[in-house]
């Protein structure tokens, strides 16, 4: 299986290079060259499979055995479910007057991005570890995706991720789900703006080929089309448990209702539909309407503003997997999408070429839903089956209520559920309901919390380009990762540390008073492994500053009067100074 842009411009490439990718060089998005063609068999086989079973047999169409073999794919795709809380990964509500909720968010982090990102994940490590190599992974988020995929990787060894969230345009379980993982490989940047504002300063590095090539940098928004890929197992899942029967010529076709912001879901739907899934597709909006202009009248192009709303990871102006969607629906041609895209990214607005909108148009159908129409819609759903939906849920499921209050006949119906209710306390009371929220989500709430802000004004792009750096070098060096060096100073007005090598940061230095910290973070630079001496009294002191600054255990050494073969001469010169202690937080001690 080959994989191209969707602008024609890049080599083709197979799975693990586009695993690996963010942006095609060209600016597009890789799509496979050519689409399994799935006949009325091979649906029937797989109608009564499991939905990580379904996951194994899709992803075996894409990913070719000689890259993992069928017993090892099989293998990770285990692993990547094993955390998830419901014994069917994927779970089907039956709800009254012919409501089909399909829950997606039975993973960690209570959201449907679990079930791409936990796959994707398993992935890369497998190529890594034969590959012996890092990367740096960049993520934006506008809420669910930063959380679930800081916890598909969090401890990894050989990959770091720096996630930029927008805030206070996020729910707060959303950003503590985030700034509360303080692993060493976790970078989690706090934006002031939008969740497309930040995409930018991501675009623009992805765009710098070279800088990507040297940083080996990728992503893990649905840009990749690893998240996609998984996603289209959603879609399967949905119509054969929904579908009235198999046995029927033509098949019976399912509407499956996909409430999208950036269009992943949305994507993977057309894609099942391309291999020959009957389904028909029904995307659901909120307020920030773009797709469903698009659907409606052929105006693929921006508002104003992005208007927030309860349906906050959905706040999305900018939805880049209509770019997969156009591609397919024009007949894969390159050429086409690259002149409009090229025009959207230029002008902000374009009107789609009338063969592609009718073409769009028939595949696919789409209301946009008021934040109003959400909680009346929750608040129905509670009254009628005592089932709490989520904001984002509740715009797919407002879609069926206004089909079942027109009394039209319609085909079975899916409406796809992406988050729990839980995550959105706050839209919850705006219903006027009440919520039993989940011991683990109520313990965010006394964590240590840390996020790095990206300001109004700051250079978003070159903050980000930096951490890029700072982080490649790290892993270059091959030296530990996030040492930190406590330092005990007496008798000092004013203490200087030197430090032998280069990239050395100085995070606070010491002033004045006796017995006072200093602590820096050293990106570059390597210790032998030191030797504890004998106990002296100022080594409670560095034993008891280093606690409270919630370090690793520390090694004491003495300054003066040093054992012989002590390797702190040549490695610290500093003045008045007569202890050192050292702690190491490398990865490797927090496995």
């Amino acid at each position: 299986m080959w994989y191209v842009s969707t602008r024609g411009m890049a080599p083709r490439i197979d799975f693990k290079e586009a695993l690996f990718s963010g942006y095609a060089p060209d600016g597009g998005l890789y799509m496979p060259e050519e689409l399994p063609q799935l006949g009325r068999e091979t649906l029937h086989e797989w109608s009564t499979l499991s939905y990580p079973s379904l996951v194994k047999e899709l992803c075996s169409l894409f990913i070719g055995p000689e890259l993992i073999p069928r017993d090892d794919l099989n293998d990770l795709i285990d692993r990547a479910f094993s955390r998830f809380r419901h014994r069917e990964v994927v779970h089907l509500s039956r709800l009254r007057n012919g409501l089909n909720v399909l829950e997606l968010w039975h993973g960690v982090t209570y959201a449907f991005k679990d079930l791409s990102l936990c796959c994707t994940a398993q992935f890369l490590q497998y190529f890594l570890e034969k590959r012996k190599r890092h990367i740096t992974v960049v993520v934006g988020t506008s809420g669910d995706t930063g959380s679930a995929a800081i916890e598909s990787v969090q401890g990894a060894k050989n990959v770091d991720i720096i996630v930029l969230l927008p805030k206070g345009h996020c729910t707060k379980i959303q950003e503590l789900q985030m700034t509360t993982v303080l692993r060493e490989n976790v970078h989690v940047f706090g934006v002031e703006g939008n969740s497309d504002e930040l995409d930018e300063p991501i675009k623009t590095v992805f765009a710098d080929v070279a800088f990507v090539k040297k940083h080996n940098l990728m992503s893990l928004n649905s840009i990749n089309w690893s998240r996609v890929l998984v996603q289209i197992a959603h879609h399967f899942f949905a119509y054969f448990r929904c579908a009235p029967s198999l046995d029927m010529h033509p098949l019976s076709p399912v509407e499956v209702v996909v409430p999208t912001g950036a269009a992943g879901n949305l994507a993977a739907g057309c894609i099942a539909q391309k291999m020959g899934l009957p389904i028909h597709l029904v995307v659901a909006v909120n307020s920030n309407d773009i797709i469903h202009r698009t659907i409606q009248w052929g105006d693929f192009s921006l508002s104003k503003a992005v208007k927030p709303t309860l349906a906050s990871a959905m706040d999305i102006q900018v939805p880049y997997n209509m770019e997969r969607i156009f591609w397919l629906l024009s007949g894969s041609d390159s050429q086409v999408i690259r002149a409009l895209m090229e025009q959207f990214e230029s002008t902000k607005s374009v009107s789609l070429p009338k063969e592609l909108h009718s073409k769009l148009s028939e595949a696919v159908t789409s209301q946009s839903v008021s934040d109003e129409a959400i909680t009346q819609t929750m608040g129905r759903c509670w009254q009628e089956n005592q089932y709490l939906l989520c904001p984002h849920s509740a715009v797919a499921v407002s879609c069926h209520y206004q089909q079942v209050d027109r009394q039209q006949p319609s085909p079975p119906r899916c409406c796809l559920a992406p988050a729990s209710a839980a995550k959105f306390p706050e839209a919850v009371r705006a219903a006027r309901l009440t919520l039993d929220t989940p011991a683990e989500i109520l313990a965010l709430e006394h964590k240590e919390a840390r996020c790095t802000p990206m300001r109004k004004g700051d250079d978003w792009t070159r903050m980000l380009r930096d951490t890029i750096e700072d982080l490649s070098q790290q892993w270059q060096s091959g030296l530990p990762v996030g040492l930190s060096l406590v330092v005990l100073v007496e008798h000092c007005a004013w203490c200087i540390l030197e430090l032998a090598g280069p990239g050395t940061k100085l995070l606070c230095d010491c002033t004045s008073t006796r017995y006072c910290v200093m602590t820096l973070k050293v990106w570059s630079l390597g210790f032998p492994k030191m030797q504890t001496p004998s106990p002296h009294p100022a080594a409670a002191a560095a034993a008891a500053a280093a606690k409270s600054l919630q370090l690793c255990p520390t090694l004491y050494h003495p300054r003066d009067g040093s054992p012989p073969g002590s390797p702190v001469p040549g490695i610290l010169q500093a003045r008045t100074l007569e202890w050192v202690a050292i702690s190491f937080s490398n990865r490797e001690s927090e496995k």
